[in-house]
């Protein structure tokens, strides 16, 4: 026998027709057809482009996982994104990209950029070639009395260098940022970094900056091509993440970019695609082993995500989901796990790791400033569907 749907309620929803405009009438009737036969309503309804950029098995509920990522996409108050990719248990679950976009599209990382450049250091010390809590081996700082001369590779690597760096000035071009990167110190943007007086004792305060990773690209590229040529600068770096890092994980794509002295542009311009950077942050949640292979050391990674002294929300140049001291938070610590850890670039670019849920999402596209914190929620709902007791 065929059940027909309860239209109890339409006649009275007909008799007021006179009083409801023709369009809100015939759409509660819709509404009410629809409900009555167990369906959903047209605006509830998945389409299916949008229900394929998750698979099954995804590891968290489908429809409202692929509902979380199409927000990411058709919300426009949250900015233009352009990338997601979600793996789980080292499986790419999701993926979808924006219009204009695709796999094969490299994206620039901005300030996710500093965690690669964290790696290369990393792999230095394990080398032997560089020692974490050494004088850094910055030239101009060697100066008899040069108090500069007590900076050591864990004040820059944790952000409190002490140096006077200004990331974001007002106006913009005040900035030490802008200044380093287009302006003044762009052919040699290390030598504009390391000039930069003392404002704090090397250690004491923490202070967000970019200039304080091109320093720590530089003493990449003295360690590897000391006395190198900007030319043979640049080779060295290359071939050096290239050999140990890129080609290890399979970064097929990714490739940074060099000032006119040869050194990386560590805290800014690495461009990789959403694949890739997604990549990076599975080398981390696997506290770096690759393939069965450690890469790098595990306690270099657990010091990269542990909390600085002087701010808990930030470790080696990556940020952590712990409450930040400004009162900003960059994450979402009142929503996740503690161990949850994140590269977090310019306009919006995230790669979000939380080892205890096996997750590693990446989001890249162009979110202005107003915009972030209700991106970040929209992230920390998709990060919540993967949560565990």
């Amino acid at each position: 026998m065929t059940t027909r749907p309860h239209l109890s309620f339409a006649p009275s929803l007909i008799r007021a027709g006179r009083r409801w405009p023709a369009p809100l009438l015939a759409a509660s009737l819709m509404t009410a057809l629809l409900s009555g036969c167990g369906r959903k309503a047209p605006e509830d309804v998945l389409s299916p482009a949008v229900l394929a950029a998750v698979k099954p098995n995804a590891g968290a509920p489908r429809e409202a996982l692929a509902r979380a990522i199409d927000s990411l996409f058709t919300d426009p108050s949250l900015g233009e994104t352009r990338a997601v990719l979600v793996l789980h248990k080292g499986r790419v679950v999701a993926e979808r990209y924006g219009a204009g976009y695709h796999a094969d599209t490299r994206l620039v990382g901005w300030s996710m950029s500093k965690s690669v450049t964290a790696v290369l250091i990393g792999l230095l010390v394990a080398d032997g070639r560089l020692t974490l809590d050494q004088p850094a081996p910055v030239p101009a700082w060697q100066r008899p009395g040069d108090p500069r001369g007590e900076i050591t590779l864990r004040h820059l690597l944790q952000m409190r260098s002490g140096l006077r760096h200004l990331e974001n000035g007002k106006p913009v071009a005040t900035g030490d940022t802008v200044r380093m990167l287009v302006l003044d110190g762009r052919d040699d943007e290390a030598a504009y970094a390391e000039a930069q007086p003392l404002e704090a004792v090397p250690g004491a305060k923490w202070e967000y900056s970019t200039a304080t990773s091109v320093i720590l690209a530089d003493i990449a590229a003295r360690t590897l091509a000391e006395g190198g040529t900007p030319a043979a600068r640049k080779q060295a770096v290359s071939d050096y993440l290239q050999s140990r890092l890129f080609t290890p994980l399979g970064m097929t794509s990714a490739v940074a970019e060099y000032d006119a002295a040869g050194t990386m542009l560590g805290g800014s311009y690495i461009h990789a695609t959403a694949q890739d950077w997604a990549k990076f942050g599975e080398f981390l949640r696997k506290r770096g082993v690759v393939n069965g292979v450690q890469l790098i050391p595990d306690d270099w990674v657990h010091f990269m995500t542990s909390p600085s002294p002087v701010n808990p929300g930030y470790g080696g140049q990556v940020w952590l989901n712990r409450p930040q001291p400004s009162g900003r938070e960059e994450l979402f610590p009142q929503r996740g796990k503690r161990n949850i850890f994140a590269l977090i670039g310019h306009l919006g670019q995230y790669v979000i790791v939380s080892p205890d849920q096996e997750l590693t999402l990446v989001r890249l596209g162009k979110s202005d400033d107003p915009q972030r914190h209700a991106l970040v929620e929209k992230l920390a709902d998709i990060v919540q569907l993967y949560s565990r007791d």
